[in-house]
């Protein structure tokens, strides 16, 4: 019989407010089957973050020294950043020689992108504790993917995506996660070189022409005409303003696609939404579109 994966949920960033999320979220993984540990800190509160630097980076280091099969983040927000020139990407990168699953979204994106940039090594975009395991209503897809990514079953997600790009097929390293932590990284030490990539974007509570200017950045700044291809997410959550005037994500995407020169592809199940798929990060990957139906796949 084999043994359940070892899952610690530890807080990186922003405060829990309340424990009966997390310990919902306990109860739900443990459900699935993983042997789940609380990190001592993981309800520390200091301001809004989850503890102090000094309290968050010592939660990091020490799961890292521990290495469990998953390191689980119970919420993302802000507090990542803070900490990203004091961490050991040593340390971190031998937990992940040994087995360890980095695994996060939205302020995660900075952690990842420092262990790409630093050590090369891979890491998981997916679901947070708070954010999914401890919601009142448990999405259906969500959980049954992060499990078979944890477990090494999911090699494969398809996605319905827009129109015209039939026949396109894409190799490269799969990379990115939320836009704004993204853009907040360029040309910092933290910043991973990846020419010829597959870079997947999704960000939340930012309307188009924020989403817009993140994009001319990374275009401007020469990220954008280095890739296979730009996948993108969900971008949920903006307003919109009586000065759009039909201005809107689908009229960006047309604007950034063609100053890009390269293919920009819609509907990743990933993002601040309930549905979302678990990717890996910083791993080659393929993308074949065939109608509209895309198939991005890692396994060997």
């Amino acid at each position: 019989m084999t043994a359940p994966l070892r899952l610690t949920l530890y807080t990186p960033s922003g405060v829990v407010l309340q424990a009966a999320p997390v310990r919902q979220a306990i109860r739900r993984l443990s459900a699935q089957g993983f042997d789940v540990t609380l990190d001592a800190s993981a309800l520390a509160k200091h301001q809004r973050f989850g503890g102090d630097d000094d309290v968050r980076l010592a939660a990091i280091h020490r799961v890292a020294a521990a290495a469990p099969d998953v390191a689980l983040a119970t919420r993302g927000g802000y507090g990542l950043t803070r900490l990203l020139d004091r961490l050991d990407w040593a340390l971190l990168a031998h937990s992940v020689a040994q087995g360890t699953r980095w695994v996060g979204y939205s302020d995660l994106t900075a952690l990842q992108m420092g262990l790409l940039a630093h050590t090369g090594a891979p890491s998981w975009c997916g679901p947070m504790a708070i954010d999914d395991f401890g919601r009142d209503e448990l999405d259906e897809v969500t959980p049954d993917c992060f499990r078979e990514a944890m477990t090494g079953e999911l090699e494969a997600i398809g996605f319905r995506t827009s129109a015209g790009w039939d026949g396109l097929v894409r190799r490269g390293r799969l990379w990115g996660g939320n836009l704004t932590m993204l853009c907040s990284l360029l040309g910092t030490p933290h910043w991973p070189s990846v020419p010829g990539g597959l870079l997947f974007l999704e960000d939340v509570n930012e309307h188009p022409y924020r989403v817009e200017r993140c994009l001319l950045q990374l275009l401007q700044a020469g990220v954008l005409a280095q890739q296979k291809a730009v996948l993108l997410g969900s971008f949920s959550g903006w307003q919109k303003s009586p000065l759009d005037r039909g201005y809107d994500l689908k009229t960006l995407w047309a604007y950034i696609g063609q100053r890009a020169g390269v293919p920009l592809l819609t509907g990743v199940p990933f993002g601040h939404v309930p549905t979302k798929v678990t990717l890996p990060f910083g791993v080659e990957a393929e993308l074949v579109v065939e109608g509209r139906q895309a198939l991005l796949a890692w396994g060997d």
